[in-house]
């Protein structure tokens, strides 16, 4: 019995030591694109690694941009680093909406922002595609509170 119990421990331990050495492949054609209400209306995401609502939680995910979109001033609880997947996007930083003291990154590019730092996004007359990585609990808060979409009626 005894045998049979440390063998159930080793599957057990071993089981677990596999599960995290898993390998995830995320295929761009495969991502799921939901409406997200923490940024104005048109952007969307997908979540390609992690649990953005779990504390911990190394989180990758896309985030799609139309063109001529525009992310107010905010700030995230997290640092976080964002690479321009496809297309162009300006980036602000501050918390004053203001593109001429912004500076537009084209695919390939990296931004590495500390927690809570006040910048803001927009796009021209293309759809951008971002890929944030950050570890949960995700959030966004908006300089101004009545920038804030989840605000607002629809």
């Amino acid at each position: 019995m005894k045998k049979l119990l440390t063998l159930a421990a080793l599957i057990a331990l071993a089981g677990s030591a596999l599960a995290q050495d898993a390998v995830t492949i995320v295929k761009p054609d495969a991502l799921t694109w939901k409406d997200n209400p923490n940024i104005p209306k048109g952007g969307q995401t997908a979540v390609l690694v992690g649990d953005p609502t779990k504390a911990g939680s190394v989180v990758v995910q896309r985030v799609k941009f139309p063109p001529n979109y525009k992310v107010p001033p905010h700030t995230h609880p997290y640092a976080e680093t964002v690479t321009v997947i496809s297309g162009s996007v300006g980036f602000g930083m501050g918390e004053k909406f203001d593109t001429t003291k912004g500076e537009v990154s084209k695919a390939g590019a990296l931004h590495a922002l500390p927690a809570k730092h006040a910048h803001y996004v927009w796009t021209g007359n293309e759809e951008a595609i971002l890929q944030i990585q950050f570890v949960g609990p995700g959030g966004i808060d908006y300089i101004d509170p009545a920038d804030d979409p989840r605000k607002k009626t629809q």
